[in-house]
């Protein structure tokens, strides 16, 4: 008899959207003699809270004649998690045929008949995952840190797709990996990708940054220390690389390693034993080495700042992720997502307000110096502080968060693009800066409303009540 116990499907976590309870039930039990997660739900909006508090890979939906609210499912979905499978059950009934359901729905991956026939059904996921990316088919079986590792799962920019569709093949090698990067771009949480993705993914990952201990600490971080070994070594310690064996050692800002624990890096990474402080016996150790740095290691080696042996025995894969502002296709995807997460860490219950076209256009043309961190850190100001009822975040709403926007250190007023900036304290009340930019901007304007309203993407209904509100005379 054939084996049905698919492999893909006994990882998923599957939403069933069901309103006959017998027959989802039915569903379930089915989906988890394959070793899924499956939870139920009979109504579309207790759905859309489920997928924003767990991680779903497949949601099945049935679909009734007439019903908008499976489209709005599927929506919400694929803006959660663009490569997840969405399934739609009918039974075709209530149509006149199948291509009257596909060309109500968009979005949808595959339709069944009911009955469902769940052997069926099982190697038809299987295919489909089969036929996905490899590194979006490898993340989406990973849990624990599926919100960790998701925004590298949020891209359409050909750099990006570039970058993460060799991470299966570098994770199955064993070899040493330098990730290169400006901060925030995500070095770790590839790292990360990257272990989790290998053999080694049972094992640990341990992570290190080699520039935020001091000279003198970092060779016992590294490789421990027997007791006594110098004062205050009261016991002996373990090291990172014995706490890594078996799993991958992260040295992030490897650059700023110095030189001396340098060639004792080299020395193990050619030989697999480390020799604790104050030990006289060696110990081997398994690890797979990942290296970071926001420097050019190249030029540092050039400059006589990091050991050539040791640059080309770490670059021996070697991925570059791109800063923000050269993948600003992904702006928008990264931005709609840090700020859902944002709400649904506040508490707060879908329908989210979205980001307004305006909103969007302003921050695809900023230069994220800090890059993806800085983009989550602003979507995470924004959520907070959004006043309440909004609908939209709209420019208003974003400018007084952003660098570019407000000098505070040297009370210089910065403008966005050619127009005039507003200087803005830090902690000022949001009150009080929603009326300085609403003032400067028709002032710069010479009082004209409708164009003060078309550059701040409000409407001319909401300006005057703004000017009213705040007894703008101008």
């Amino acid at each position: 008899m054939e084996d049905t116990r698919v492999d893909t499907l006994s990882r998923m976590h599957i939403l069933i959207v069901e309103r006959d309870l017998a027959f989802s039930k039915a569903l379930k039990e089915a989906f988890e003699g394959f070793g899924a997660r499956v939870e139920l739900t009979d109504e579309v909006r207790e759905a859309l809270r489920k997928l924003n508090r767990g991680d779903f890979n497949l949601v099945v939906c049935s679909f009734y004649d007439g019903d908008p609210d499976c489209q709005s499912l599927i929506n919400e979905f694929k803006k959660i998690r663009p490569e997840g499978l969405f399934f739609v059950l009918t039974d075709f009934r209530t149509f006149q045929d199948k291509e009257g359901v596909v060309e109500s729905l968009s979005g949808v991956d595959d339709y069944f008949i009911k009955p469902l026939d769940s052997r069926k059904f099982a190697k038809i996921v299987n295919t489909f995952y089969g036929e996905r990316n490899g590194f979006s088919r490898s993340l989406t079986v990973v849990e624990p840190y599926v919100h960790q590792l998701k925004p590298f799962m949020l891209f359409r920019s050909p750099v990006m797709k570039r970058v993460l569709s060799g991470l299966p093949r570098i994770a199955s090698s064993d070899q040493t990996v330098l990730i290169s990067g400006e901060t925030g771009t995500g070095k770790e949480l590839v790292a990360r990708a990257i272990h989790m993705l290998s053999p080694r993914a049972e094992g640990p990952f341990v992570s290190i940054n080699c520039g935020a201990i001091p000279d003198g600490l970092i060779e016992g971080e590294l490789f421990g220390h027997e007791r006594g070994a110098f004062t205050g070594a009261l016991r002996t310690h373990r090291g990172k690389f014995e706490i890594a064996t078996g799993g991958t050692l992260f040295l992030d800002e490897i650059g700023d390693m110095p030189l001396h624990l340098q060639v004792k890096l080299l020395r193990v990474l050619e030989e697999g034993t480390i020799y604790r402080l104050g030990g006289e016996d060696s110990i081997r150790v398994d690890v797979r080495v990942i290296a970071a740095t926001r420097r050019d290691l190249k030029r540092d080696v050039e400059e006589g700042l990091f050991r050539d042996d040791l640059y080309y025995r770490l670059n021996v894969l070697r991925i570059h992720l791109p800063p923000l502002r050269e993948r600003r296709d992904d702006i928008p995807l990264l931005a709609l997502y840090f700020l859902e997460r944002a709400f649904n860490e506040l508490g707060l219950l879908p329908p989210y307000p979205t980001l307004s076209p305006g909103t969007l256009e302003l921050l695809e043309k900023l230069h994220w110096k800090g890059n993806v961190r800085e983009l989550r850190n602003l979507m995470t100001r924004v959520a907070t502080l959004l006043p309440q009822g909004s609908e939209k975040v709209l420019p208003i709403h974003i400018l007084p968060h952003l660098d570019e926007f407000i000098e505070a250190r040297n009370g210089s007023s910065q403008g966005y693009g050619d127009l005039p900036g507003v200087f803005i304290p830090i902690g000022t009340p949001f009150e009080r800066i929603e009326e300085m930019i609403i003032r400067e901007t028709l002032r710069y304007t010479g009082g004209n409303r409708t164009r003060a309203a078309r550059l701040l993407n409000i409407s001319l209904r909401t300006i005057r009540r703004k000017i009213k509100q705040y007894n703008l005379d101008i």
